[in-house]
């Protein structure tokens, strides 16, 4: 069962697959027409209920906690893999349930992973919707629209360049706000969704974002030292670390090319101030801004033009026969669709239908 209470109409349940025991919520009927929901970094399947309680009573509604988060079996991630791990863990889950056709939507990271679960099953997939999703290039250490590495190791991306106090409180279960820079409940608030907005359920998700399993291998995970600034490359575990340029390979490729091209709906929020061309979360905008010393430069190590970088991509793949749309929602940040739950669904509607 959960350990982060629920809302009427969603059931939790433990799904063994031959790979890890799978926490997962659900709702709907049996029968219906899949949607997989997969939730970003620092939170769990509980962001999604509402918008699950929202689908037309012909969807099934699965939100599985993937690995290192929520109450899913606490293995460690392979981050030499890339997204692999994520990936195969969620193709397990499938396979278990019996699920042959699908709708898929991912939130920040899982908007990542949505891409790369495209790559490997596409014949599977009805539909895919990215919400402010990650670069598929990578978090941090890379620039221009074609995603190049700043440096060979990748420096600057990975588990090295996440706040320690931020990881720390999180597994310490800080529900306080007595650290401007660091307490979850700031950083959610302040980040998540556009302030003054405070979600109803700000508590629940608050629990959720607690459930992510913390440690030197788990997250942030591990890293290495380096000759290039900021002097930390990635390391070989935690979901960061997975996230890095250097464990990318030809996935971006595999992508563009991929066969058959499911529709793409790009959903994203107008202020958002993680996934940007200009993220508060990138090293090389804080460089700029003069907030970590020894910045390289622009020509070096410009911010990381998130944004572009995946829109360069959905156009590429569009123009090899695919097709996307782009959704800009006014007025909200990273998690649009708690923060306009009505004008998201309008939006997401579209291509399920």
């Amino acid at each position: 069962m959960s350990t982060v209470p629920t809302l009427p109409g969603i059931v939790s349940r433990m799904v063994a697959t031959p790979r890890i025991k799978t926490h997962a919520l659900f709702h709907g009927p049996e029968d219906g027409v899949p949607v997989l929901f997969l939730h970003g970094n620092a939170s769990s399947a509980t962001y999604w209920e509402e918008i699950m309680l929202m689908l037309p009573e012909r969807f099934r509604a699965i939100a599985p906690d993937l690995r290192g988060y929520g109450d899913t079996e606490d293995l460690l991630i392979d981050a030499t893999r890339g997204m692999g791990d994520w990936i195969d863990d969620l193709v397990a889950l499938l396979d278990v349930l019996e699920v042959e056709k699908l709708h898929i939507i991912g939130h920040s990271m899982g908007g990542t992973l949505a891409m790369g679960l495209l790559t490997a099953i596409p014949e599977q997939i009805l539909s895919a919707t990215l919400v402010n999703p990650g670069s598929p290039y990578g978090f941090g250490g890379c620039k221009g629209v074609d995603g190049q590495p700043c440096y060979e190791d990748c420096a600057g991306s990975g588990g090295g360049i996440v706040n320690a106090d931020f990881a720390k409180l999180i597994g310490e279960g800080d529900r306080s706000t007595d650290n401007p820079q660091a307490s979850p409940r700031v950083v959610m608030n302040s980040f998540y969704w556009k302030p003054p907005f405070i979600p109803e359920r700000e508590e629940d998700l608050l629990s959720s974002l607690l459930t992510e399993k913390v440690g030197p291998e788990k997250y942030p995970g591990d890293f290495v030292p380096s000759d290039n600034w900021p002097n930390a490359a990635p390391g070989k575990f935690g979901p960061i670390n997975a996230l890095s340029p250097k464990y990318v390979g030809d996935s971006v490729e595999r992508f563009i090319a991929v066969t058959p091209k499911p529709a793409i709906l790009w959903i994203r929020g107008e202020a958002d101030q993680i996934v940007s061309d200009h993220s508060f979360f990138d090293i090389g905008t804080l460089g700029e801004l003069g907030l970590i010393p020894g910045w390289p430069g622009a020509e070096i190590y410009p911010p990381q033009p998130m944004v572009s970088q995946t829109r360069d991509i959905l156009e590429q793949y569009q123009a090899q026969g695919g097709e996307y749309r782009e959704v800009v929602i006014a007025d909200t940040a990273h998690t649009p669709y708690v923060e306009k739950p009505q004008e998201f669904m309008a939006a997401f509607l579209t291509v399920l239908q």
